[in-house]
């Protein structure tokens, strides 16, 4: 925890300092928290929220009123919530920040949100894909006409995935336009559009005028609601490239909402060219990372997942050292890449198809699901199997793969060889009766 002084610490100093040294801390969010006796200062690295600081609650009204002056809000609104954002030097670091406040009963509420663009500016290569997944992706891209999905929850790294493969369209020859809400990346040769609801501006209505600007590429910030899910696949049908998030689990629940939203089956058997899903995982402190040997329940998993005998992999060691947090430093992402093939859009023109047939076409399809990669990169030292089974339900998974694949849960053997033994059972207890 670090300690100001406020009475001889300026207010513009303090910010300044909190927010250089959550930036130099590679934080990517500053909450701060109005309690009863005090401001809350926490910072969000590698996913976790970690405790930074205490304002005193006589400075807490100043500290908010500056934060809000710089990120150009109006300092004498405090009932409602606000947005903002800073962009310029502080204490030489070159910063871009997205500001929001929410007033609660101890105070209003401020998150300023660093945005980083580094990994964006690097290219579809720094995103972590395996080669297989990159290959798929590097093969969506290249089609003309079609909607690309990029599924995960807040905060998963959709943003930078959605820039980094606009970065590879971005090209002289081609007319890209996007609708955002808010734009996150300014992005020289792109058409950048700003929703703006409150005078009826928003993404369905832009969509409209966007279809009749040639365009090329259209990046749509977020399909929310129906409407906007059927303009997106009508525009990709109609020759255009389309990429768009969705605040979804996998590929599985994209296909779901996608239906729920009412997009006709034919429209999007045909449109869809494929859908990435993501989430963040921390990764492993190469410095002090300890090798240990996995338990049965990991064996299993990994058994049954990828089909390997695992005996060690790498885990975070909870003492950590000086270059890491408890044995974490930095994320990585884990994903699933599902290219749509011509098996899967017959069976989406179906309307009687069941979840669990759309299940196995997806699992026994060249998909290596979300599950698999991040066990790939649990054996190669990127992150620890700990945090795989935080951020996926491994037990789902395995319950599925199961299920498609013919095999018990439990004891990871074959149903029919669990039926062959079920009936030398009861013989060996029939003849044990008739003696």
């Amino acid at each position: 925890m670090v300690t100001y002084d406020l009475t001889k610490t300026p207010i513009v100093n303090v910010v300044d300092d909190i927010i250089a040294n959550a930036s130099k801390a590679g934080a990517s969010d500053i909450h701060f928290d109005p309690r009863e006796d005090f401001l809350m200062v926490r910072i969000r690295v590698d996913g976790d929220l970690q405790d930074y600081t205490t304002i005193p609650k006589i400075y807490e009204r100043n500290l908010i009123t500056r934060i809000k002056l710089i990120a150009n809000m109006n300092i004498t609104e405090s009932r409602l919530p606000q947005d903002g954002s800073i962009k310029g030097t502080i204490k030489g670091i070159n910063l871009e920040t997205r500001v929001s406040t929410l007033p609660t009963n101890e105070g209003e509420k401020c998150v300023i949100r660093i945005l980083d663009y580094t990994r964006s500016l690097e290219g579809i290569e720094s995103l972590g894909f395996n080669d297989d997944n990159f290959k798929k992706l590097k093969k969506m891209i290249a089609e003309p006409n079609g909607i690309i999905l990029i599924t995960g929850a807040t905060g998963s790294g959709k943003s930078t995935t959605v820039y980094s493969i606009l970065q590879v369209l971005n090209k002289k020859e081609t007319n890209i336009i996007t609708v955002e809400d808010p734009i996150e990346m300014n992005l020289e040769g792109l058409n950048q559009v700003q929703v703006n609801s409150e005078i009826g501006l928003d993404f369905a209505t832009v969509l409209r005028s966007i279809l009749r600007q040639d365009p090329n590429v259209i990046l749509i910030g977020e399909i929310r609601d129906s409407e906007t899910a059927k303009i997106a696949v009508r525009a990709s049908i109609t020759g255009h490239l389309v990429l768009s998030t969705i605040h979804t689990n996998n590929s599985l629940s994209t296909i779901e909402r996608l239906l729920d939203m009412n997009v006709e089956r034919y429209l999007l058997s045909s449109a869809l060219s494929g859908i990435i899903s993501q989430k963040l995982a921390k990764m492993v402190c190469p410095h002090c990372h300890i090798k240990e040997e996995t338990t049965p329940y990991q064996k299993k998993v990994f058994k049954m997942a990828l089909g390997k005998d695992v005996n060690e992999i790498y885990n975070a060691n909870p003492k950590g050292c000086d270059k890491c947090n408890n044995g974490y430093h930095g994320r990585i992402a884990i994903q699933e890449v599902l290219m749509i093939n011509d098996e899967i859009r017959n069976a989406l023109n179906e309307e009687d198809l069941e979840k669990e047939d759309l299940n196995r076409l997806v699992y026994t399809s060249d998909v290596i699901t979300m599950l698999q990669d991040g066990l790939l990169k649990v054996l190669d030292g990127s992150t620890s199997f700990d945090e795989i089974y935080r951020i996926i339900d491994v037990d789902d998974d395995l319950d599925i793969y199961a299920k498609i694949r013919g095999i018990t849960y439990d004891e990871n053997k074959p149903v029919e060889e669990k039926k062959e033994e079920t009936k030398v059972e009861e013989q060996k207890n029939d003849d044990d009766e008739v003696l």
